[in-house]
């Protein structure tokens, strides 16, 4: 069952495996696409990948977190875009962009002016960045750059939308009572800290249409006790596949400060030590009528098969593998079944941090 076709809404995924957002660096200067990523989605698309979700394309200049980040915010930024839509269609995979804004993540990188966050949180253990809190017009002013983005992206020839709503960045920030402490409508209990998620849905469907699948990558629970728990989290999955979104892709919200407090968690080298997000996903399987995505740390062939069986999940997307190998996919389909040879050593993440490009730089100890 894992490579038969699946369905979201208008669009037909050839088998069940998502490539899941992952930032690689390799855009030029002025966010539009390169040729270095032509080549890295078509290797993906050629290996097997049903959906490809690119990594984190901004929607608002002051949402931007990199300067080798793609730009989604102008229409200027949709040729190369349709360019990249073309050369992984060719393959007969799909791809979706995923829309994104730092919010007050922006803040760790530039730091000419205060970046934009739900509430100004001082003393924070867990950022120090320098951030301040949005007013009215400026959430409104996101919610249209959303909506303007989801736009160029149907132009462009993408297949769906994915918004981030997770990992710490802008949206989980408004769902985060940690950092949420506003006292308007887009703070407060958990329908106001939802609010822009809804908002922004509702923009896009204005701009594109009741077919197109959007999606949404959403944390469900901090990485540290005192932010977003599960409960709420949980609660927040059902009302939002229950308000227009399509799917959804289970991650975590806000980061701590150790890779086991992250979505990229380190030593999955066993298979107990797989799908770590497993129980949250299995969960919301249970409470929405939407399909669902897992994802964290799925290494084996044997697993991502039980968890479709189980009806854990309705597709499984992998990250950190398909930067080991491009090729996993096929090549489970053409009967090696062994697990990934990605260690999960997060050498590529800590490489994207130090401004190279995307790629495996795990080396076995001779």
């Amino acid at each position: 069952m894992l490579f038969e076709p699946f369905r979201i809404k208008s669009l037909e995924i050839p088998n069940r495996f998502v490539r899941s957002a992952t930032y690689d660096g390799c855009a030029e200067k002025n966010g539009h696409v390169s040729d270095r990523q032509i080549a890295l989605y078509e290797a993906l698309a050629r290996g097997g990948v049903g959906l490809i979700i690119t990594g984190i394309a901004y929607v608002h200049a002051l949402g931007r977190i990199s300067v080798y980040q793609n730009s989604i915010a102008q229409d200027n930024d949709i040729a190369g875009l349709t360019q990249l839509t073309r050369s992984v269609h060719r393959f007969g995979a799909k791809i979706a962009v995923q829309l994104f804004h730092a919010g007050r993540e922006r803040g760790k990188i530039f730091q000419t002016q205060p970046a934009l966050a739900p509430s100004f949180v001082a003393q924070d253990p867990f950022f120090s960045g320098l951030h301040r809190s949005m007013n009215e017009a400026e959430i409104i002013e996101v919610i249209d750059a959303f909506a303007d983005a989801a736009r160029r992206a149907r132009e462009a020839g993408f297949d769906a939308v994915q918004i981030h709503g997770a990992h710490a960045y802008l949206l989980s920030q408004f769902l985060s009572p940690f950092t949420n402490r506003r006292e308007d409508r887009w703070g407060g209990i958990l329908g106001n800290r939802l609010r822009l998620h809804r908002e922004i849905c509702k923009a896009i469907r204005a701009k594109v249409g009741e077919d197109y699948p959007v999606v949404i990558k959403l944390g469900v629970e901090d990485g540290f006790s005192g932010g977003l728990d599960f409960t709420e989290g949980s609660a927040a999955a059902e009302i939002l596949a229950g308000n227009g979104f399509d799917a959804l892709e289970i991650s975590q919200g806000l980061r701590g400060q150790i890779y086991s407090q992250t979505e990229y968690r380190t030593g999955i080298t066993r298979p107990d030590r797989e799908g770590y997000f497993r129980h949250w996903c299995r969960q919301i399987k249970q409470r929405v009528n939407v399909p669902v995505m897992m994802v964290g740390g799925l290494r084996s062939f044997e697993l991502v098969l039980e968890v479709l069986q189980k009806k854990e999940s309705d597709l499984v997307s992998l990250s950190r593998p398909l930067i080991r190998e491009p090729d996993l996919i096929a090549r489970w389909q053409r009967g090696n079944r062994t697990p990934s040879t990605c260690v999960s050593c997060n050498r590529c993440m800590e490489a994207l941090l130090q401004s190279k490009p995307l790629a495996c730089y795990y080396t076995p100890e001779k």
